[in-house]
């Protein structure tokens, strides 16, 4: 299992100790935030790995496959295009997707549906120039963990994706037990964010 260091509005220091204790994959939540971060950084640190772990917007799409080894949030067929067209225009090496998935069907919050998802999932496998490694969930707060992470991980293995991407710093131990591939831990990793 890959520990995925949630860095959002993380202190600098807290990112230079993480680095310096060796840990390699990140997960940022805006692209601007994460460029400012982590460009400099890519050429001192060549194993680094980093994540978009938060919605993307169409219009940063090409900011996003730039700087992005994965973006675990893909969850229209909107978003798709705008990233097939990003890797073309840029020329990079595609980043690996991850399809978010609303296991909660929540109104508020991205994610493909699970009736959605078969449909998505064929589309950014005809087209997308890279690979679709897995899937991704953020269970609703007010419902227990448990049957959300269960229920990805039934999809990702019916869809034979390897990557399952689940559990934060609350639930990251149910979500290992359950299948989770890389958790995306903050709060438990780097202390309390500062606001």
């Amino acid at each position: 299992m890959t520990l995925v260091a949630a860095s959002k509005r993380q202190p600098e220091e807290r990112i230079a100790a993480a680095l310096d204790a060796g840990q390699r994959v990140f997960g940022e939540n805006r692209v601007q935030e994460a460029m400012a971060r982590w460009t400099d950084r890519q050429a001192e640190y060549p194993d680094l790995e980093l994540r978009l772990i938060g919605p993307l917007q169409t219009n940063k799409a090409e900011d996003a496959v730039t700087l992005f080894d994965v973006i675990e949030t893909l969850d229209r067929e909107k978003l798709l295009k705008a990233l097939i067209k990003a890797v073309a225009k840029t020329g990079v090496s595609p980043p690996d997707l991850l399809i978010q998935v609303n296991t909660g069907d929540e109104p508020q919050k991205g994610g493909a549906s699970v009736e959605g998802l078969p449909a998505l999932l064929a589309a950014a496998r005809e087209t997308y120039p890279g690979e679709v490694a897995g899937l991704m969930c953020i269970p609703p707060a007010d419902e227990p963990a448990g049957p959300h992470f269960a229920l990805l991980k039934k999809l990702a293995d019916q869809f034979d994706l390897p990557v399952v991407s689940m559990g934060m710093s609350g639930d990251y131990a149910l979500a290992a037990r359950l299948g989770a591939t890389h958790v995306r831990v903050g709060t438990a990793f780097f202390g309390a964010r500062e606001t």
